[in-house]
């Protein structure tokens, strides 16, 4: 997995969004420089347990559509009779 880069804006919005949750949950106030070094915290240390889910989320949703496809032929086959 290759590092998590935000765009300026993604950025300006997960700032923000730190900020206001200490405001609101811990009545704390936190600057944007702050906001920012514990977004690229979380990024690198929390972030690729988040990526893996949804990796494996994903690959559990692709098996189960293949698995449907899959009972969908079986579905789909002609009764055969075999002829001495």
């Amino acid at each position: 997995m290759s590092d998590i880069e935000f765009t300026h804006e993604e950025k300006e919005i997960l700032v923000h969004k730190i900020q206001h949750y200490f405001q609101k949950e811990l009545s704390e106030e936190i600057g944007g420089f702050d906001a920012e070094f514990l977004l690229d915290f979380f990024s690198k240390e929390i972030g690729p347990y988040h990526y893996n889910r949804g990796l494996h989320d994903a690959q559990n949703m692709i098996e189960e559509k293949m698995q449907n496809i899959i009972h969908t032929f079986y579905e789909m086959e002609k009764a055969t009779e075999f002829i001495k």
